[in-house]
């Protein structure tokens, strides 16, 4: 019986969330609900005025509108359902519904941090070689750069899922969590899941510690250029286009960090979840804010884009 109860998972799981304190359900759902509604509007209106624009046809758009789609989807992977059982007296999600929000967060949260290295890297060409910044961001290139962002970051997601779901359960299915996340997962098996927390750790340095190493590296350099360029209007301009990254990087890379690298422990489950919440909701609904309301060009695209609609309906 008990090989029977590790080999067949569950037909549902329950997400437990903050059920233990149902006045928190309220505001969480207000919170959710806004954030996603603000998620999809910014990131959507990145993308369409990115396209729409032909001054904004240049690699550092590129790579934003790659992050824009990016952010929507990673959001509606885990948002939809997370409303839906906060309102719900049972708060539960199909086995096959915890597998594929499992694998799509995985997938995408893996490709943004290698999509915010690779934008690291073209902030630093555009300013520690301005003259050559065409010839090194070409048009081949940044598409092969975003299709290794994307390539790896499923594969990577395919290697962690598979190996996250053949751990046994033993009838196991509360996760106590708002979606299915593998620190949850892991701590419904009942066997030892020290090689996969071992494994867990090591692609997360792969994937979190080497980008953010590669991105001071660049930010050092970039600093360095930044100080000798005698205009203060030119200093300005680079320091702010290049502020709202770092911002991007320091929320999305800070709270990631402290989920996937530091020990497991008992104490720190609510405040990992409140954590996860922060990069899987809040960051991708700041993304689009950070960057419209630091960058002078998104801005002059979106009044452009607004007085055609305009001059259109007259």
């Amino acid at each position: 019986m008990n090989r029977i109860n590790e080999s067949v998972p569950p037909q549902e799981f329950i997400l437990l969330g903050f059920s233990d304190r149902p006045w928190l359900e309220l505001p969480l759902f207000v919170v959710f609900l806004i954030s996603y509604i603000l998620t999809i509007l910014g990131n959507l209106a990145i993308i369409i005025v990115s396209r729409l624009d032909s001054k904004l046809h240049t690699p550092m758009y590129f790579f934003l509108t790659n992050l824009s789609l990016l952010d929507l989807c990673y959001t509606t992977s885990t948002v939809p359902q997370m409303l839906v059982n906060i309102r719900s007296i049972r708060k539960v999600i199909s086995y096959g519904g915890c597998v594929a929000q499992l694998f799509i967060f995985l997938a995408l949260g893996s490709t943004e941090c290698l999509l915010l290295a690779v934008m690291s890297f073209d902030r630093f060409a555009a300013i520690c070689r301005p003259l050559h910044y065409s010839i090194i961001m070409h048009q081949r290139l940044c598409l092969q750069l975003a299709a290794i962002s994307w390539v790896s970051g499923f594969s990577n997601s395919v290697l962690q899922s598979t190996l996250t779901l053949q751990m046994p359960l033993c009838g196991h299915k509360e996760v106590d969590h708002f979606f299915c996340e593998v620190p949850a997962l892991l701590r419904l098996s009942c066997v030892d899941t020290t090689a996969n927390e071992a494994e867990l750790f090591f692609i997360s340095v792969l994937f979190l510690l080497i980008p953010v190493t590669l991105i001071l590296i660049s930010y050092a350099f970039i600093v360095q250029a930044v100080l000798k360029i005698q205009s203060v209007e030119g200093r300005r301009k680079a320091f702010g286009t290049c502020g709202s990254h770092l911002i991007v990087v320091s929320l999305f890379y800070g709270t990631a960090i402290y989920m996937y690298l530091q020990p497991p422990s008992p104490a720190s489950k609510d405040r990992g979840k409140m954590v996860s919440l922060f990069y899987g909701i809040i960051t991708p609904m700041l993304n689009p804010l950070i960057y419209t309301l630091r960058n002078k060009d998104v801005k002059g695209a979106f009044k452009s884009l607004i007085a055609k609609i305009f001059l259109i309906k007259k």
